[in-house]
């Protein structure tokens, strides 16, 4: 927040606001722009900050990197992760309360059945690893004590539970909200089973990650989150919810754990973070990490790769454009299967070629138009594992149909036929120099 406040990112709002859907409309007019700090909340004495890495930019800075070396940096830290120091005491130890209704949770849409806290990170233990688990979960207060845990089947901590669930036992846990967003990214990557993503955050920071332990879970955390949460999920409660997605779709109705809170503590002039789901910081947060992943699978198994995009119209997620430089020997089909392989959420691929641009739609949108042809060029997929989140599939068995595209030149016809013409000196050329009054 301090880099944006210098760079004249963060913008701050200094009249009262609502967390019944002000905050949330206000947000929502800034996505794709500034970071906003809410300094004043109705009946709480928390401060406010959304939309923090609502950009590519920002989420560059974030991780310290220039835009164009996000993937790298990600990557880098990845594979070369390094375990953070613990110190004895943590900085969210200033302040003690039991009573999670002080808290600045926001009402976003309409529909929702009640305000969601939507930054939440949980850390749980693995059981068979014996290492510490992180993962983004959001959460929805059921009382002064309670929350409904939204858990994803499959992942790490609902393995965790299952896990307690079958001994008959709740599972101890502890929740941050208001980290360096750096442990945000590590905590939204996949990671594989028992691999600590703190590990991977505190290589972003260049190794000045400093983790406290929680006395009641036995958890380590981020000595410098806002606010930390410990307690326990209830093997034997569950409690129905639904909630909007990162497609900015209402998503069904589900029966989910609940959450029975022990402690939480926070720091001295406290500031929550609020994540406005299905816009652009939801989606670069959860996005990204998979982009990064993609960038690293499909460079090492097609070295032709150029970059992958997730694109904005996909959600960051179901959707992503491959720029390859395509030789005879490529075997464009092979890429757009490795491409479902390595992220199963995906529902279409298109591959261009290096002079097409995947972050610009209609450049893509030109590929397809100038350099595909549907009875040789398509591919679709029946049938197979994808999204829970997208409503056009069978979401209760996890069922979809993708489609791949190779939006690429035929290195069989004339090569001056695809040539995007150029004008020469173009690009020394300013209009501003031409309209002077």
């Amino acid at each position: 927040m301090s880099l944006l406040k210098k760079t004249g990112e963060l913008k701050t709002i200094k009249r009262n606001v609502s967390t019944k859907y002000e905050i949330a409309a206000v947000t929502s007019k800034v996505d794709g722009s500034n970071a906003l700090l809410f300094e004043k909340i109705n009946g709480k004495k928390f401060r406010l900050v959304s939309n923090l890495v609502g950009t590519r930019a920002r989420f560059a800075q974030a991780v310290g990197s220039k835009e164009s070396n996000i993937h790298e940096k990600i990557i880098r830290a990845i594979e070369h992760s390094k375990k953070p120091k613990k110190i004895s005491k943590g900085q969210f130890m200033e302040n003690h309360s039991s009573d999670i209704s002080i808290l600045p949770i926001v009402s976003h849409f309409e529909k929702e059945p009640g305000p969601f806290i939507t930054s939440s990170i949980i850390y749980s233990k693995n059981p068979e690893k014996g290492t510490q688990n992180s993962s983004f979960h959001r959460l929805m207060p059921l009382d002064k004590k309670h929350f409904s845990v939204r858990l994803v089947e499959g992942r790490d901590l609902h393995r965790a539970f299952i896990n307690a669930k079958k001994q008959n036992k709740d599972l101890k846990v502890a929740i941050t909200i208001g980290v360096h967003p750096a442990i945000s990214i590590a905590g939204a990557y996949q990671a594989d089973w028992g691999k600590d993503e703190l590990e991977i955050a505190n290589s972003i920071l260049g190794g000045k990650l400093r983790l406290a332990e929680c006395p009641y879970s036995g958890m380590f955390v981020p000595s410098g989150a806002e606010i930390v949460m410990e307690g326990r999920i209830l093997h034997n409660k569950t409690h129905k919810e639904w909630m909007v997605e990162m497609l900015r779709t209402y998503d069904f109705a589900r029966l989910q754990p609940v959450f029975e809170l022990e402690s939480m503590y926070y720091r001295n002039n406290p500031i929550f973070h609020d994540v406005l789901s299905g816009y652009s910081e939801h989606r670069l947060l959860m996005g990204m990490p998979i982009e990064a992943k993609l960038n690293r699978n499909l460079k090492k198994a097609y070295p032709q790769t150029i970059q992958v995009s997730m694109t904005n119209g996909g959600c960051n997620w179901l959707h992503a454009v491959v720029q390859i430089k395509k030789r005879k020997e490529t075997d464009v089909k092979h890429i757009i299967k490795k491409t479902f392989e390595t992220h199963r959420s995906l529902k279409m691929v298109t591959i261009v070629d290096d002079d097409i641009n995947p972050n610009d739609a209609v450049s893509v949108e030109y590929a397809i138009a100038t350099r595909f042809q549907a009875d040789r060029d398509l591919l679709i997929i029946k049938n197979v594992r994808g999204s829970s989140l997208d409503p056009s599939s069978d979401q209760k068995r996890l069922k979809t149909a993708k489609l791949g595209i190779d939006a690429t030149k035929s290195l069989s016809k004339r090569k001056e036929g695809f040539e995007i013409a150029k004008i020469p000196k173009q690009d020394e050329i300013f209009l501003k120099d031409y309209l002077k009054s």
